[in-house]
């Protein structure tokens, strides 16, 4: 099958579920995952399916509340969303910085601004400044591995100390978390 084939074939059932994982695809269609992955760039350079967690969806989600996640598409209703601002001047909505990070990584070149909420001050911070906690033990019901975000290093390691997790810089957390939603330690972020 050709890459034009198998394209059509994902929108076709995309149309009829809503929503495929790259390995449902990858089954499918016999092909690598790494296949799936070249396949589907055209289609969300085109706007025609946007990247999940673990997936694809068709961009016109009409069922899709405007307080949802642009990533995971669950409700944000949390205390520490992130916001994600292009140079067109579009403003995604995330229900945290798991979320944040990954969208931010999906569509770098796009982004004039990621900014994020302190997890102890709730104060408005630049995600690009911050400071994020993972793994820690304590547990918000929202997306995994969890990502809190710091203002400033010594909150974060103070917060390690009595919750665990590891401290990272912006980068670090992007590719940890890309790391892991890349199946070499799984994650829990659900649709």
């Amino acid at each position: 099958m050709l890459p034009i084939e198998r394209r059509e074939q994902m929108l076709t059932w995309l149309e009829k579920e809503g929503t495929l994982s790259i390995t449902e695809i990858s089954n499918r269609l016999h092909v690598s995952e790494m296949t799936v992955y070249r396949d589907i760039k055209p289609l969300i350079e085109e706007k025609k399916i946007i990247k999940t967690s673990g997936g694809i969806c068709l961009a016109q989600v009409t069922n899709v509340s405007s307080t949802a996640c642009t990533y995971c598409f669950k409700e944000s209703n949390n205390r520490h969303p992130v916001q994600i601002i292009t140079h067109d001047l579009r403003v995604e909505q995330l229900c945290c910085p798991h979320c944040g990070l990954l969208r931010y990584r999906d569509i770098e070149k796009d982004v004039s601004q990621i900014i994020c909420r302190d997890f102890l001050q709730n104060t408005t911070i630049s995600s690009k400044m911050a400071y994020f906690l993972m793994d820690a033990d304590f547990n918000l019901h929202c997306c995994q591995p969890q990502v809190l975000a710091f203002d400033s290093l010594k909150h974060a390691e103070q917060f390690q100390k009595g919750f665990g997790g590891i401290v990272l810089r912006f980068n670090e957390a992007i590719e940890e978390i890309h790391k892991r939603m890349n199946g070499q330690m799984g994650c829990g972020c659900k649709r």
